[in-house]
């Protein structure tokens, strides 16, 4: 079963910033603590706690962000 179209914006941002948040607070991680055990300790915790603040903001920021872009690009 698929969710409706209209789920699409919110989907696309859910997967955007589970990932995004995912690559960033991973070498964010990497780079304060070293090559090192810890880092595998603490990653998921960074990622969570920055998924929780990113997803949020990509709902309240998305639709500025596409304003600002109809904007600045010329329709096809």
């Amino acid at each position: 079963m698929k969710l409706p179209a209209r789920a699409a914006p919110v989907v696309q941002g859910l997967l955007l910033t589970l990932l995004m948040t995912f690559v960033v607070s991973g070498v964010s991680t990497l780079w304060a603590l070293g090559p090192t055990t810890e880092v595998l300790r603490r990653w998921p915790e960074a990622w969570g706690m920055s998924w929780v603040v990113a997803f949020p903001t990509m709902l309240v920021v998305m639709p500025l962000a596409r304003r600002v872009v109809v904007r600045l690009v010329a329709a096809p």
